[in-house]
C-alpha cells in the first residue's frame, strides 16, 4: 500500500487477462446472416408455412464452432452437400440421398453430428435416388443404377437387396410395419414386398388399361395410414390407392397453372390427411387435401431464403419441432416440419414450417 492506493502490479493482472480471453473465445462465432421472415401465402391471406432455414453443408448441421476452438484447432473444414435428392426422418436423424457423393447424409438434429455413409462392397451404392427407414432404423435406398433396393441396418451394416424384373429401376422405396412399396417408373407400376423377409406379394395396377389409376410414370410414392400415394411424373396426375391396392381417386394434369403439373415429383402426407406434392418446373410445393383439393403453395424460383432451384422430394417430420422454434415468428406456433431438398443452389436442404396464428 502506497499513498493510500493499492499497489497493482502487471503479474497481478495476468489471471484476470486469462479469465476474459477464455471466456470471450469460448463464446460462439455469431452469424452475420440475417433471417428474413419468408411466409406464405402472401398477406393478407392468413400464414400457414414459414421458411425457417436451410442446410447446405457440415457446419450447419454442427454446433457452432466457439473462436476458442478456432484458436486451438483452426477453422473447421466445410463438407458440401452435393446435389441431394431423397430425403426421410427417423427420430432425430435426417437422411439425404446425396447422388454426387453416390452415399447418403445422415445428420443427427439434436446431437448436430454430420456423416457421410458411402459404403462398400455388397451395399456399394451407384446412384441412390429415394430412401426410408422403417421403425426399427433400417434403411432402404432405391438405387436407379443398381436397380435394386438397397438395404441396410440401423449400425449400417449391408443386410440384403431387393431386384424388381429385369431391366426395371426402382425410383422411390416407402415401409410401412409390414410391407415395402417401390415404385417403377418405366414398368408403369407399384411392386410390394414382404417386410419380414422380402418376398415378392403384387404389383399394381394390372394390365394396360389407361383409366384412372394408370400410372404412365410413376416417380414417387408415400405409404402411410393404409393409403399410398403415388406421383405420376408421366400422367401429370397425383394418385391415391388403398393398403389393398384398390384405386381411390386421381387429380391434376400438365399445365402451369396452381393445382396443375408438370414435373411432380416427391410426395408425402401429413397427419390430417393434406398432400404435398414437389414439381420440379414449377420449382415450389402444391399442398392438396384429402379429396384433391387445392389448398395452397410455397416456394417458387429461387431468388433468395425460402426459394427452390430443382427441388426433388419432401418429407414431413413432427419429432423435431423443438429443436427449430427458435426460427419461428412469435406469432405463430408451430405444428411441424417440412424438409424439401434442392438439387441446385444455396440451399440444399430447405426447412419449412406449418404454422397457426397464436392470434
Amino acid at each position: 500500500m502506497k499513498n493510500g492506493h493499492n499497489n497493482i502490479t502487471l503479474p497481478s493482472l495476468i489471471p484476470i487477462f486469462i479469465f476474459t480471453l477464455n471466456f470471450l473465445f469460448l463464446l460462439p462465432l455469431k452469424s452475420q446472416e440475417e433471417r428474413p421472415l419468408v411466409i406464405y401465402p402472401a398477406p393478407p391471406a392468413p400464414t400457414k408455412i414459414q421458411y425457417l432455414r436451410s442446410y447446405s453443408t457440415s457446419i450447419d448441421f454442427k454446433k457452432k464452432q466457439t473462436a476458442f476452438n478456432r484458436f486451438l484447432f483452426g477453422t473447421e473444414e466445410s463438407t458440401p452437400i452435393i446435389k441431394p435428392y431423397g430425403i426421410c426422418t427417423h427420430g432425430s436423424k435426417v437422411y439425404i440421398c446425396d447422388t454426387g457423393i453416390k452415399g447418403l447424409i445422415i445428420s443427427d438434429l439434436a446431437e448436430k453430428t454430420f456423416q457421410h455413409f458411402i459404403p462398400g462392397g455388397k451395399g456399394q451404392l451407384q446412384l441412390p435416388i429415394n430412401c426410408d427407414v422403417d421403425s426399427e432404423g433400417n434403411i432402404y435406398v432405391a438405387d436407379g443404377n443398381r436397380k435394386q433396393v438397397v438395404i441396410y441396418d440401423a449400425e449400417l451394416n449391408y443386410k440384403d437387396a431387393i431386384s424388381l424384373k429385369e431391366d426395371v429401376k426402382p425410383t422411390d422405396v416407402s415401409v410401412n410395419d409390414s410391407k415395402i412399396w417401390i415404385t417403377a417408373l418405366n414398368d408403369h407400376k407399384i411392386y410390394v414386398y414382404k417386410k419380414s423377409d422380402l418376398s415378392f406379394l403384387s404389383s399394381f395396377p394390372e394390365g394396360p388399361d389407361k383409366s384412372d389409376g394408370y400410372l404412365y410414370q410413376p416417380a414417387n410414392l408415400f405409404a402411410d395410414n393404409n393409403l399410398i400415394y403415388i406421383s405420376d411424373i408421366g400422367g401429370c396426375k397425383v394418385h391415391m390407392y388403398d393398403g389393398q391396392e384398390k384405386h381411390l381417386i386421381s387429380f391434376g394434369e400438365a399445365g402451369k397453372a396452381f393445382g396443375q403439373f408438370t414435373r411432380p415429383k416427391g410426395i408425402c402426407a401429413d397427419k390430417e390427411g393434406n398432400i404435398y406434392v414437389v414439381d420440379a418446373a414449377f420449382e415450389n410445393v402444391q399442398i392438396f387435401d384429402p379429396t384433391g383439393a387445392l389448398l395452397l403453395y410455397f416456394g417458387g424460383t429461387y431468388n433468395g431464403p425460402g426459394g427452390m432451384w430443382l427441388p426433388a422430394d419432401v418429407t414431413i417430420d413432427y419429432n423435431n419441432i423443438d429443436l427449430f422454434t427458435e426460427y419461428v415468428d412469435p406469432d405463430f406456433q408451430l405444428k411441424h416440419l417440412i424438409f424439401v431438398t434442392n438439387q441446385y443452389g444455396p440451399d440444399k436442404v430447405s426447412v419449412y414450417g406449418f404454422v397457426d396464428p397464436l392470434k
